[in-house]
C-alpha cells in the first residue's frame, strides 16, 4: 500500500515539495506576526479544557458530543495544528498528544505553551501528507484543524491518516469549503459574490491567486481549491466511514454587506466531518 502511495504522488513531486516550502515560511511569518490563526489557548480554556474542546466545534454536534467518555490515555494527533492551542488542551484534558506541523514557528508556540503550562506532548515538524515517522494504527484520534486547502493534492493526506488511526479511531477534520475558495471575497457591482475560480478536483492544480489578508485567506500562502469529491470521497476511500458533515455557523444578524458574516450567510465557509476509520475484519480459521 505504501508503495502505491508513494507512486501515486510522485506525479507532482517538485510542485509538491515546492508548495510545502512556501507554505512552511509563510506560516512562520504568520507565526511571529501574531495572525490570528497563530494564537495559543486563552487562559479560560484550560479551566475546563473537555468543555472547551466540545464549545469548541471540533468534537460536538447540535444536541450531541462526539468526544469520547475518557480521554486519559488516549492517543490522539493533532495534525498541522501547531500554534498552541489543540495540543495544549487536549493533553490537559488528559491525551497522549503528538502534534505534527510544519513550520518551525508554529511550533514554538506550542513549547512555549508547553513548557508554561508544565504539559508533556510530543512535537513533530512534517507535512500532513507523510507521517511514516508513526507506527500502523497508533492514534486513537486524529484532530486536523483547517489546512487540506494548503497542499496542490490531498488523497495522500487521507491515505496517511487512515494508516495511522487504530481500527474504529476517529478522524475530525475541518476544510475551507470549495465553494468558498471558488468566490470573490467581496461582492461585486451588483452585489453578488461571483464565483471566480475553478475547482481543482483530485488533481495538483493552479494556486489560487494572491488576496489580502482577510479571515478567509492567509497572507502570503498557497492555497488550492478541492472539490467535495477530493475531500468526501478521499476520506471514504481512505479507509473511513463518513458519519457527519456540517458547515459551521458564522452567521450574523444585520451583518454589513461584505463582511465575514454577511458572505458566511451565502458561502459557508467551512466544512466540518466526523468520521470513523473502517473496523478491521476478523480473520476466521476453519478446521
Amino acid at each position: 500500500m505504501r508503495s502505491k502511495i508513494f507512486a501515486e504522488s510522485a506525479a507532482v513531486p517538485v510542485a509538491r515539495a515546492a508548495v510545502v516550502a512556501h507554505n512552511t515560511q509563510a506560516w512562520d511569518r504568520l507565526a511571529e506576526s501574531k495572525a490570528a490563526l497563530a494564537r495559543p489557548a486563552v487562559d479560560e480554556a484550560f479551566v475546563d479544557p473537555r468543555r472547551w474542546l466540545g464549545a469548541g466545534g471540533w468534537l460536538a454536534g447540535e444536541g450531541r458530543s462526539w468526544l469520547p467518555s475518557r480521554l486519559d490515555g488516549r492517543e490522539v494527533l493533532c495534525l498541522a495544528a501547531g500554534g498552541g492551542k489543540h495540543g495544549p488542551l487536549y493533553a490537559a484534558a488528559g491525551a497522549r498528544v503528538t502534534v505534527l506541523d510544519c513550520s518551525p514557528a508554529m511550533l514554538a508556540l506550542d513549547r512555549h505553551v508547553a513548557a508554561e503550562r508544565r504539559l508533556d506532548y510530543a512535537i513533530v515538524q512534517g507535512s500532513m501528507d507523510d507521517l511514516s515517522m508513526f507506527a500502523t494504527g497508533r492514534f486513537d484520534l486524529v484532530i486536523h484543524p483547517v489546512s487540506t486547502c494548503y497542499l496542490p493534492a490531498i488523497g495522500r493526506v487521507f491515505r496517511e491518516v487512515a494508516r495511522v488511526t487504530r481500527s474504529g479511531g476517529l478522524y475530525v477534520s475541518q476544510h475551507k469549503s470549495p465553494a468558498s475558495l471558488q468566490a470573490s471575497l467581496e461582492p461585486g457591482p451588483r452585489g453578488c459574490y461571483e464565483l471566480r475560480h475553478p475547482v481543482a478536483g483530485g488533481q495538483a492544480g493552479e494556486p489560487l491567486p494572491p488576496e489580502p489578508p482577510s479571515r478567509l485567506r492567509e497572507h502570503g500562502t498557497q492555497e488550492f481549491v478541492h472539490s467535495l469529491t477530493a475531500i468526501l470521497g478521499g476520506i471514504c476511500t481512505a479507509g473511513f466511514l463518513i458519519e457527519d458533515v456540517c458547515e459551521p455557523d458564522h452567521t450574523e444578524p444585520q451583518a454589513p454587506l461584505g463582511s465575514f458574516p454577511h458572505r458566511a450567510g451565502f458561502l459557508p465557509p467551512y466544512l466540518r466531518v466526523l468520521a470513523k476509520r473502517r473496523e478491521t475484519a476478523a480473520v476466521v480459521t476453519l478446521a
